[in-house]
């Protein structure tokens, strides 16, 4: 089992949509995937028709034993998706409670990871979709994964974001065992503006060993998509967004062949 993460400490950048549209990619190939919500505002679990205001189980209840996983609890979390091969572990809105109580506990960082393990058999590649806050949840999503995406707007604001969640990862890698290798992903690229052009030009020259070799345009067709709780492919797997992230998924299943680290050796 591979474990992906897509985060940023920034908002509104495409998190939710590249965790879709890759595990759409992978699962066309006939990958069985696991998307998992770590977000307390829910947006990938609202994306395939799931309420996090009225959910009574989601990866809340992974938390919910000072940091002790119960091997059966990750299983008994799954729902089926709009894809019969992706699978999802939901968020709820009671996640956003979290930080408060795991003050003091030992052990809160490692939940998912060793609450993955549980499930190493059943899945091919599993993506965390991660709150775009600091804390005990994205630092869960930072310490299961192999691999990290962090999707950028290629506006200003977005590049200012993005030099905090650099300065995270500086920080994360220094805790960490094994280096986490991350990728970063311009998305929302309009080549009719200046800005957007003079914004990759400037997230290219800054960060030029971790720029993913993909651009991720706007692409109305993904609102249409989430619309009717579907994976982009599944709606028009040729337009001009799911095209980019094709192009990404074959630059990551590139990286893939490259050693990386296992998760179940680092626990």
């Amino acid at each position: 089992m591979r474990i992906w993460a897509v985060a940023n400490q920034k908002g509104g950048v495409g998190k939710t949509t590249s965790v879709v549209t890759l595990a759409g990619l992978l699962a066309d190939q006939g990958f069985d995937v696991l998307v998992l919500d770590l977000d307390p505002h829910g947006s990938l679990t609202s994306y395939f028709r799931y309420d996090p205001d009225s959910l009574q189980h989601s990866a809340y209840d992974l938390f919910q034993n000072d940091g002790k996983v119960d091997a059966e609890l990750p299983g008994q979390l799954l729902l089926s998706t709009s894809h019969d091969r992706i699978s999802l572990i939901p968020a709820s809105t009671a996640m956003a409670t979290l930080e408060r109580k795991s003050v003091g506990s030992d052990g809160m960082g490692l939940v998912i990871a060793r609450s993955l393990a549980c499930l190493w058999d059943q899945f091919d590649y599993v993506i965390i979709d991660s709150p775009p806050v600091l804390g005990v949840l994205m630092v869960n999503a930072l310490a299961a994964c192999e691999r990290l995406l962090v999707p950028v707007q290629t506006e200003f604001l977005a590049i200012k974001g993005l030099e905090r969640m650099v300065r995270t990862l500086t920080m994360i890698n220094r805790a960490r065992k094994n280096k986490l290798e991350y990728y970063i992903l311009p998305t929302f690229f309009d080549r009719r503006t200046q800005a957007s052009v003079q914004s990759l030009r400037v997230i290219r020259q800054t960060y030029p060993e971790q720029v993913a070799q993909a651009v991720i345009p706007v692409d109305t067709k993904f609102r249409n998509a989430s619309t009717q709780g579907i994976v982009p492919t599944a709606l028009d797997p040729s337009t001009h967004g799911v095209r980019g992230y094709n192009m990404l998924m074959r630059w990551l299943m590139e990286k893939e062949k490259q050693p990386a680290a296992d998760t179940a050796q680092r626990l």
